[in-house]
């Protein structure tokens, strides 16, 4: 499994629409087989920075699968008004360093 995480800025006036479009654009990530899980976070004290972090089968997974699938022309359509926002999009392999689950 790898990790993609996505930092964006985004306008305080056009929170609520980035988080509507992902609302949706989340359902094209439900529907690809290379997707295991998501969140979009919103940083407590710069409000403007959001981090989306998504789970991946593999790099080609994600890379391969899921941008040459007709979900990834949906989940783009989607979030296209918002790509200029990105300011960084990097995928992380996890590390043994890691807590407790919630329970």
């Amino acid at each position: 499994m790898v990790v993609e995480y996505i930092r964006y800025h985004i306008a305080p006036e056009q929170a609520e629409e980035f988080e509507q479009v992902y609302a949706r654009a989340a359902e094209s990530l439900a529907d690809s087989d290379h997707c295991q899980g998501w969140e979009l976070s919103r940083c407590v004290e710069h409000e403007e920075h959001y981090i989306l972090r998504i789970e991946w089968d593999s790099v080609d997974g994600h890379e391969r699968g899921f941008r040459s699938s007709p979900q990834f022309a949906t989940f783009f359509s989607a979030i296209k008004p918002f790509v200029n926002a990105i300011r960084e999009m990097r995928n992380y392999n996890l590390t043994p360093v890691v807590g407790p689950r919630p329970r």
